[in-house]
């Protein structure tokens, strides 16, 4: 534990903070495996730029994952250290893919997406002028959250404008 980097947190307690975070932490890892085996089960017309889309995706949260566990360690925590504790902890749950068509898939992610926004927004507002070091960490995560949103979305959008350009040509 860094005693005098955590010595510069100022009104929150660090139990909080690493609380907060394993948080964050489960929900990386079920977001990782979600665009992981939604890669795997895509099916539809352009899926292979949605496989794309997701494996580039999985890589991040996994990354993401990685940037919280050695933020929990720093502060003197443990990362959540039982993949049956990700469920129990998660902000953003987990549901896996019932419905494998790629405009389905795409749906269901930038629902994940947005419910990552959501949380991280949040340890935003709550490490603001507290906790800088976790707060830029935060930041770094929502900004590619932020981003993930708009490339599914833009994909979702390209995928059904061609699907209904195609219907409307066979018509």
């Amino acid at each position: 534990m860094a005693r005098v980097g955590n010595s510069i947190i100022k009104d929150i307690e660090i139990s909080e903070i690493i609380h907060l975070l394993n948080r964050a932490y489960a929900d990386e890892w079920l977001a990782y495996y979600q665009y992981f085996i939604e890669s795997k089960v895509v099916k539809g017309i352009m899926k292979d730029a949605a496989i794309v889309e997701l494996n580039q995706h999985a890589t991040d949260e996994l990354r993401h994952a990685n940037m919280i566990a050695d933020r929990i360690l720093q502060l003197g925590g443990t990362p959540l250290l039982d993949p049956n504790e990700w469920i129990k902890h998660t902000n953003c749950g987990y549901d896996a893919p019932r419905n494998f068509d790629v405009v389905a898939i795409l749906k269901d992610a930038i629902k994940g997406e947005q419910c990552a926004i959501n949380t991280y927004s949040k340890i935003v507002d709550i490490t603001r002028n507290k906790d800088i070091v976790t707060y830029d960490i935060v930041s770094q995560i929502l900004a590619d959250e932020v981003e993930h949103e708009e490339d599914l979305q833009t994909l979702h959008d390209d995928i059904t404008e061609f699907i209904a350009d195609l219907k409307k040509n066979l018509n």
